[in-house]
């Protein structure tokens, strides 16, 4: 009988308790979002919160001069670690290319990263690009794969691409033991009646392989891009003889031995270590890029690159190598590199009234949303800078605003793309113009970009060569404002989500303070009538 009065009551407790759970902490559940369907938790704690992520394939017919590409498309995060590209029958890798665009807009910035890896063909014809799938900071991007159709060249010749008329060149372990006479059949009978064969004699056979850090130039001015290659030197009658050990573990002491501290730096992202083929001295070597980064000096320090050592392994081979074995020792030989500087020049004086110079080989493109200009609407002007240079240090420029004008802005988003030994980009910084008073309106005298060309080490100032005409009636500074205000795309969505009701800065604590008394309330309730249904008999 007791057991039967209890129930109800822990039904109700119950009950409340979950109710008012909901009402207490909502904000708590809002922050622990649930994971995605299909999701398996362990994978989900791994990938940073915010990622967003994709394999995006590029055209699936082409000509044979051209690449096919296959890309991860990453934002919300950095890039940390990710798996290898798939590779493709009948095609070669043929290095990457990374764009990383930054998109700044009320005070907010975002970054996206396009990792870009390239294929060259070998042949023409129909090529099947199985399923396959790349790991991105922990989170597994598929793709379904796709039926290529390499077709000829237009217009010209088929050719092969380039890097796609030899097949790839071997690593430093894929050396054939060196050629020798073939062993006697029966050798373990005369093991037998001889006895055992004396040790092997090894042999230290000399090689040509070096190491270098290599700079572009010997001197550059304040701010030009300086490339520099880590690279191993191999002649093709070392291959055999070394390889690689334990090179990402010696890597980073590498790159901090190399790091500038007067310098920006833009580092390229991992590539897979290919050789190619080069002469040096008149001979043909096979060069490994082992790092590559391009700095930019900040000031007039010079850039000095000391030596760095890479440990390799060296195998000593046999004289007489014994049957079933492949006639080599393991061994370990360190290369250390020449110590290099770059000098850095002063920039000469700019002209009087400049202002603040960006350093680069910049062009300037223009462009406005419209084609007639009337007072009191909004003209949106795009200004964009591309070019080669550190676009980060590149400032958008301050608008001079003449009477009757008023300038809003700017949003920014910049571009960069490094490949081919070269970081190249673009910033585009869009302004919103107001006119109130009619007249011609000359953008050149409103912005301007000053910069030095390195490549001519002249000073130049990069203006717009639009010019305007407003038509319409003069308005009121403040009409042109409103106008704006009302016309602008950001502010007509904020516009439309807003609310005129005034409302305390305190709401949610008095909500929260309300619930936490009813729940006392009712567990006081619930307390009482535990108890008296305990004392009944």
């Amino acid at each position: 009988m007791r057991s039967f009065d209890y129930m109800p009551w822990r039904r109700i407790i119950f009950f409340w308790g979950w109710l008012l759970a909901g009402a207490v902490a909502p904000e708590a559940r809002a922050q622990v979002p649930a994971p995605p369907a299909g999701t398996p938790p362990p994978a989900a704690s791994a990938v940073p919160a915010g990622q967003q992520a994709a394999v995006e394939l590029g055209r699936s017919t082409f000509p044979i001069n051209e690449y096919f590409t296959i890309a991860i498309r990453l934002s919300g995060a950095p890039l940390g670690k990710y798996s290898a590209f798939p590779d493709i029958e009948g095609f070669k890798k043929s290095g990457k290319t990374s764009t990383t665009t930054t998109r700044t807009s009320q005070g907010r910035s975002t970054v996206e990263l396009v990792l870009t890896q390239r294929y060259a063909a070998f042949a023409e014809g129909d090529f099947t690009l199985k399923p396959f799938s790349i790991t991105v900071n922990g989170q597994v991007l598929r793709s379904a794969g796709a039926v290529l159709h390499v077709v000829a060249q237009p217009a010209a010749p088929a050719t092969a691409p380039p890097g796609a008329a030899a097949p790839n060149a071997p690593s430093p372990a894929a050396g054939a033991p060196p050629a020798g006479k073939q062993p006697l059949q029966g050798i373990g009978l005369l093991d037998q009646l001889l006895g055992k064969p004396k040790p092997q004699e090894l042999i230290e056979q000399p090689d040509q392989a070096f190491l270098a850090v290599e700079p572009n130039k010997a001197a550059a001015w304040v701010g030009e891009p300086v490339h520099v290659g880590l690279y191993l030197y191999l002649a093709p009658t070392d291959q055999g003889l070394l390889d690689f050990h334990r090179f990402a573990e010696q890597l980073p002491a590498l790159l901090r031995q190399l790091r500038q501290p007067g310098a920006w730096e833009e580092t390229f992202d991992e590539t897979n270590i290919r050789p190619d083929s080069v002469r040096v001295g008149g001979k043909p070597f096979l060069r490994y890029q082992l790092h590559e980064a391009v700095y930019y000096p900040l000031g007039t320090r010079p850039l000095n690159f000391p030596a760095v050592a890479l440990q390799m392994i060296k195998y000593r081979v046999a004289k007489r190598p014994l049957p079933g074995t492949d006639g080599r020792v393991v061994g370990y030989k360190t290369y250390v590199s020449r110590p290099r500087t770059v000098q850095v020049k002063a920039l000469p004086a700019p002209p009087a009234g400049l202002g603040l110079v960006a350093v680069g080989h910049y062009t300037l493109r223009e462009g406005l949303d419209r084609t007639k200009y009337q007072t009191g609407q909004t003209i949106t002007y795009t200004l964009v800078v591309e070019g080669e240079g550190n676009l980060t240090a590149l400032t958008p420029p301050v608008a001079r605003a003449p009477a009757g004008v008023e300038v809003f802005g700017p949003e920014t988003r910049q571009e960069v793309t490094r490949a081919d030994g070269r970081v190249t980009g673009r910033k585009i910084m869009r302004y919103r113009l107001v006119p109130s008073q009619p007249g011609p309106l000359n953008l050149g005298n409103l912005l301007a970009v000053p910069t030095f060309d390195f490549a001519t080490g002249k000073y130049q100032t990069l203006r717009s060569e639009l010019a305007l005409q407003v038509t319409g009636p003069a308005v009121a500074p403040q009409q042109a404002v409103t106008a704006f205000v009302r016309t602008d795309a950001f502010y007509q969505q904020q516009l439309g989500k807003a609310s005129s009701n005034l409302q305390a800065l305190d709401t949610p604590r008095q909500v929260r303070r309300y619930a936490n008394f009813v729940l006392a309330v009712l567990l006081a309730v619930a307390a009482f009538g535990w108890f008296t249904a305990r004392e009944r008999p």
